[in-house]
């Protein structure tokens, strides 16, 4: 199966897939839709409490999901997205609070550097939920094949992307005054923190002390 409009179909109408990111295969739904997301988890054997980011194929969509983002928010996700990180920012309507049971004032968000057919997918689309595609405990799948069978019997299509580098996303908390590193995955943390307060630094006007370099 490849047509782009119908698979688009299929994930809007509430059905699971599996797609490969920049890092590890994923397992996607709807962002939009509260009983697909709990779909997921079940089939992911994910506890609900736990938070799952939303990912887009551009930044722009990412801004227009999540209202009133700004400051090391918006910095964060300018400068550092597409890319492998995913980043916790403040979430001030709580849309998707499902998604963040524990923290439903913040969410997580990637734009992974996504190619060919899953590109395309998820920019029809706009916005999906998406976890790593392998059940608690097991390791991240970095091919199709990798994926647990009963993860593959419970979606409604899969698209092979070959051979992924297998590391998940760096996991950066925007939520507080300063950038907070909770995983160190794909991309390199040391960079991001600098790359951010390069960005913050030329958004600052003069008489704001931009963030330290580094911190």
């Amino acid at each position: 199966m490849t047509d782009v409009a119908g698979m688009a179909a299929d994930l809007r109408a509430g059905a699971l897939a599996l797609l490969p990111t920049d890092t590890v295969y994923g397992l996607v739904c709807l962002a939009a839709s509260r009983e697909a997301a709990l779909d997921l988890y079940r089939l992911k054997g994910r506890v609900e409490i736990q938070p799952t980011a939303v990912i887009a194929a551009d930044t722009d969509v990412v801004l227009a999901s999540i209202p009133g983002l700004g400051g090391i928010a918006s910095a964060g996700i300018r400068s550092l997205l597409p890319g492998p990180f995913t980043l916790v920012v403040p979430n001030p309507e709580q849309r998707f609070s499902w998604l963040s049971a524990a923290r439903p004032e913040t969410i997580g968000v990637r734009v992974p550097a996504l190619a060919g057919l899953a590109a395309a997918i998820v920019r029809n689309v706009g916005l999906v939920v998406a976890t790593s595609a392998n059940l608690p405990g097991e390791p991240d799948p970095c091919r199709l094949e990798e994926v647990p069978a009963e993860i593959r019997a419970g979606v409604a299509f899969e698209v092979d992307g070959g051979g992924l580098p297998g590391t998940p996303s760096t996991v950066i908390d925007l939520t507080g005054a300063a950038p907070v590193v909770l995983r160190a995955g794909a991309g390199d943390p040391k960079q991001a923190l600098r790359t951010l307060a390069d960005a913050l630094m030329e958004s600052s006007p003069p008489d704001h002390a931009p963030l330290t370099r580094g911190q």
